[in-house]
């Protein structure tokens, strides 16, 4: 359980499973504690080698040498996920196939501080004094229509939109990422996912599992809810846990109130 600051410790879990109907998991998960790096990659479904482009974007950010600034691990995380962008376009041309292609999801833990890194619509949630927010937006066109206030979030999943990504690594030749810096605090809890979860468990579920188990309890909790529902797409599950190290009574305690405002300033 590796040390993120002067006091603070994670713990973590990943899961991944093919689901019910699919016959091959285009999911890929990192968990790596030891370079304070998590993320979720979710092979586009319907292109060729969707599997591969899941690794190539896994592989690439497990390869990145751990800085000790956050802005050099997001700046390193860009480029590595650029260099992914830009084999896959070259493979479809080589091939003369559709690029394969993958969203990514990715956490990094730095100090006091933690980012998000994404593409596509594999989220990245985190759980704060019971209070959950989702700290990535959804790179899809059913997300775009919400945000234009033309369709309501509650139909979102089952809307053919909700499948159009706007986004992914593959997806073109300049690849757009989006990312959010925020303070970490003891007690914080993260889940990176991808649909195929979101879609079978919802947020106030996913807030009861967060806040009552620890990580490797709620990661298999979330992937046996997922399992329970139609379960059509894969589903990956990846939990961070803020911790206190236990010799250090001094940053034990966070006034609640604080706490909260930080939440609001994450959104």
């Amino acid at each position: 359980m590796p040390r993120v600051g002067d006091s603070h410790r994670w713990s973590s879990a990943a899961r991944t499973h093919v689901g019910k109907v699919r016959q091959i998991n285009e999911d890929a998960v990192l968990d790596r504690p030891d370079l304070g790096a998590w993320a979720v990659a979710d092979g586009l479904g319907g292109h060729q080698a969707g599997d591969t482009a899941s690794r190539m974007v896994v592989d690439a950010l497990t390869a990145l040498s751990p800085p000790a600034e956050l802005s050099e691990i997001i700046a390193a995380a860009r480029h590595a996920l650029i260099r992914v962008n830009q084999r896959l376009n070259e493979m479809a041309w080589d091939q003369a196939r559709s690029s394969p292609g993958s969203t990514v999801a990715a956490l990094f833990l730095r100090g006091s501080q933690g980012a998000a890194v994404w593409a596509g619509d594999s989220r990245v949630y985190l759980l704060r004094d019971g209070w959950l927010r989702r700290l990535s937006r959804d790179h899809s066109q059913a997300e775009e229509m919400i945000q234009s206030g033309l369709l309501d979030p509650q139909d979102a999943t089952n809307h053919p939109a909700s499948s159009v990504l706007t986004r992914a690594v593959g997806a073109d030749e300049d690849l757009e990422l989006d990312d959010f810096v925020i303070d970490v605090f003891p007690g914080d809890a993260f889940l990176l996912c991808s649909d195929g979860l979101y879609n079978e468990v919802s947020e106030q579920t996913i807030t009861r599992v967060l806040s009552e188990n620890d990580c490797h309890s709620a990661a298999d909790q979330l992937l046996q809810l997922a399992l329970n529902g139609e379960a059509r797409d894969n589903i990956s599950a990846v939990t961070v846990r803020v911790e206190v190290d236990p010799g250090d009574s001094s940053k034990t305690v966070i006034n609640p109130a604080f706490s909260r405002r930080t939440a609001k300033r994450a959104t």
